[in-house]
C-alpha cells in the first residue's frame, strides 16, 4: 500500500510504500490531482515509479527531487517516453539527471546565457536517433515556458538519451564525441582545410572511435598488428593515432591496446586524403 506523503503538481507526488517504508516519486497523469498528505494512493499500471533510495553522479535522488522544479521532472520523462519508441530500451532513472540539465537549460536561456555545444555536429551524426528523439523538448519547452532551446543544448540532451538507451555512462558518450573532434582538429590543422561531416571516411573514423572506446573500456584487445606498417607509410597519421589514444586512455582511466593505433591511424589516412582530393 502506497501513502502520500508530499503532492508536487498534479502529475507527480511522492508517497511511501507502507509494507517496505520506502519513499518513491511516483509519476503519471493526474496522479496527484485532489490528493493529500496521508491519503492512500491507488497506484496505476501507467504509472512511472523511482526509489528516493537510489542516487545518480548528480547526487541521491531524493535531493535531486527537493531542489528540481518537478515540472522538469515531467519533461524529461516526457522525453524519455518519447523515446522508447525508436529505442529497444531505456532507462528512464536517467530522468533525474536529464531533468538537472534541462533546469539549468531553462535558466540559461532565459538569462541570455546559452552555452555552445563545440561536439554538436558530432553527435548529430554519432548519436543521430538520440538528437531526434532529444528534439521534441523543443515544443515541450516552448508550450510550458515560452523558451526557445538551441540545438547546442539538445545535443546535450541527446547524449543523456544515449545514456539511457546503451549501457554507456554520460561521460563516455561525451569522450567519444570530443575524441572524434579532436582527431578533426588536428587533420583540419595539418591540411589547412575542412573537413565535411557528411562523407563516408568521417562517418567510419567516427564509428571506429565509438567501437574503439567502447573496447578500452571492456579491455578487449585486437588481434591484427597494423602498426609496423602504418608507422612506416604514414607516419604523420600514426602520430595523430597515438596521441588520440593515449588521451583516451587517461580520460577513461583505463589502459588501451597498441594495437589500436595502427586501426586509428588508417581511418585518419582516409580522411586526410579525402581532405587532399578536393
Amino acid at each position: 500500500m502506497y501513502k502520500i506523503k508530499k503532492v508536487l503538481n498534479h502529475n507527480s507526488v511522492i508517497a511511501v510504500d507502507t509494507d517496505a517504508l520506502v519513499e518513491y516519486l511516483i509519476m503519471g497523469k493526474g496522479v496527484g490531482f485532489g490528493m493529500k498528505p496521508t491519503q492512500e494512493l491507488p497506484i496505476n499500471p501507467e504509472y512511472r515509479l523511482f526509489s528516493l533510495a537510489e542516487s545518480s553522479d548528480r547526487g541521491t535522488v531524493k535531493e535531486i527531487v527537493k531542489h528540481v522544479d518537478p515540472i522538469f521532472l515531467e519533461i524529461a520523462e516526457a522525453v524519455l517516453e518519447h523515446a522508447e519508441a525508436n529505442f529497444d530500451h531505456v532507462d528512464h532513472n536517467i530522468v533525474f539527471p536529464m531533468a538537472d540539465h534541462l533546469e539549468y537549460a531553462a535558466k540559461r536561456i532565459e538569462a541570455k546565457e546559452e552555452i555552445s555545444n563545440p561536439l554538436l555536429n558530432d553527435i548529430k551524426i554519432l548519436f543521430h536517433a538520440e538528437y531526434k528523439s532529444a528534439e521534441i523538448v523543443r515544443p515541450l519547452l516552448h508550450d510550458k515556458f515560452n523558451l526557445n532551446i538551441s540545438d547546442d543544448e539538445i545535443g546535450y540532451v541527446a547524449l543523456h538519451i544515449h545514456s539511457a538507451t546503451s549501457s554507456d555512462k554520460l561521460a563516455q558518450s561525451i569522450e567519444t564525441a570530443q575524441a572524434v573532434r579532436n582527431c578533426i582538429s588536428q587533420i583540419e590543422a595539418i591540411t589547412q582545410k575542412s573537413i565535411s561531416v557528411e562523407s563516408l571516411s568521417y562517418n567510419r573514423m567516427m564509428n571506429h572511435i565509438r567501437y574503439m572506446v567502447a573496447r578500452i573500456q571492456k579491455s578487449e584487445p585486437l588481434k591484427v598488428n597494423m602498426n609496423d606498417y602504418v608507422l612506416t607509410a604514414f607516419p604523420q597519421s600514426f602520430e595523430i593515432a597515438k596521441s588520440i589514444c593515449e588521451e583516451l586512455s587517461n580520460s577513461l582511466g583505463a589502459p588501451f591496446d597498441q594495437l589500436e593505433i595502427g586501426y586509428l591511424a588508417m581511418h585518419i589516412e582516409r580522411v586526410k586524403a579525402d581532405v587532399m582530393d578536393t
